[in-house]
């Protein structure tokens, strides 16, 4: 049963369904992209308790996997307790539902290097934390995703904006915001790190990725970071993983800074800036291998085969039909690949599809990204 039906639960869904098992897929709205490859779907708020207890009762999965982060996780813990498969595990997506839980975990359980940070309940609480920390700093909400709410401050007279966007932004109950030191980073990577009931952790090539507001705009692999730098990121992984318990895929962020490598969040599940392994950059694709870590199935291990990356199609309009994709030049180009995701209604900056484009593995990155990001601009 998945929890979430949005484009990387459909990619799940279609590699599951590849291996011959039998998925339920659920969200809020009908139609939901992994809702059209899924053997059957409900549609129901993540986030009630009674109607997901129903699904669970009347469908009897024997695992259950979140794509998203807005779920009632106690329930989750229940199911568990009930010998149902949580994937990778109901604590590991208790802890990482909201950012204060996974942060002081990583900070202050394992002293992995992190921003600073508080966090605020109310404006008074937001603008000392802000003035201690100094400016530009980051304020998130403490559940979001897709980087809703979250925004950087330039100064004390923006403060109440972003406050009000956080608090806006916030998914689920919880209506608090973590503020933390802006990191003057180089660049933001993506270590994509498989745990496995019967095996060693093991790590996809890093991959590089952009963000505007929070949400991914483009990622690349490879990416280039020195041994030293992605041993020190793997060993973070490692310790907050192995801390989070379960067997899956987790998409680990980092910043790299002049000075080295800091800790900045992680996702339970396939990370969007994975796509770019649906240009087979890696032996086996980042839903692939969350299925065989999750079924308990063999990895041989993984290797960079190609160079590859992608960019986003993002919608310009609101639209409550489908929009009108114009695909002949992105289809045209060799070595490309096109996901339109069929999400069945369109808001303005809303990830629509995605466009990855690959070649050999020393091929120019840079190239393929400028290649990328041009063809995901013809579409819509």
């Amino acid at each position: 049963m998945l929890l979430g039906s949005g484009e990387l639960g459909k990619e799940f869904v279609i590699a599951a369904k590849r291996l011959g098992q039998y998925v339920i897929a659920c969200d809020r709205y009908a139609g939901a992209p992994a809702m059209q490859v899924a053997d059957c779907c409900e549609v129901f708020p993540m986030l009630d308790a009674d109607a997901l207890s129903a699904a669970v009762l009347k469908h009897k999965p024997d695992i259950i996997v979140p794509e998203i982060e807005a779920i009632r996780t106690e329930k989750l813990l229940e199911f568990e307790k009930q010998g149902i498969q949580v994937a990778p595990s109901a604590r590991a997506v208790n802890f990482t539902m909201n950012r204060k839980a996974i942060r002081d975990l990583a900070a202050k359980d394992l002293g992995l290097r992190t921003a600073k940070y508080f966090y605020a309940k109310t404006f008074e609480q937001l603008k000392e934390a802000a003035l201690s920390l100094g400016f530009p700093c980051v304020v998130k909400p403490l559940m979001s995703s897709s980087g809703h709410g979250q925004s950087v401050v330039r100064g004390e007279q923006d403060l109440q904006k972003a406050f009000d966007e956080a608090m806006s932004g916030s998914r689920g109950d919880i209506r608090e915001v973590i503020v933390e030191e802006f990191i003057n980073f180089k660049s933001e990577f993506t270590l994509l790190t498989v745990t496995q009931k019967n095996g060693p952790t093991l790590f996809c090539p890093p991959i590089g990725h952009v963000q505007k507001g929070g949400d991914y705009r483009e990622s690349w692999q490879p990416y280039e970071i020195s041994p030293e730098e992605l041993l020190s990121a793997q060993d973070m992984a490692r310790k907050i993983t192995a801390a989070l318990t379960g067997a899956g895929i987790w998409g680990v962020e980092f910043f790299l800074t002049d000075d080295g490598v800091v800790f900045s969040e992680l996702s339970p599940r396939p990370h969007d800036t994975g796509m770019v392994t649906l240009g087979h950059t890696t032996s086996l694709s980042e839903f692939e291998l969350h299925l065989r870590a999750v079924l308990g199935l063999p990895i041989p291990g993984i290797t960079l085969d190609r160079a590859g990356a992608s960019a986003v199609v993002l919608s310009k309009t609101e639209s409550d039909k489908p929009l009108d994709y114009k695909l002949d030049k992105a289809l045209a180009e060799e070595r490309t690949v096109v996901r339109i995701f069929g999400k069945p209604e369109a808001h303005v900056g809303r990830r629509m599809g995605v466009v990855v484009c690959y070649d050999a593995p020393d091929a120019d990155v840079n190239a393929l990204r400028d290649k990328a990001k041009a063809l995901a601009a013809t579409i819509l």
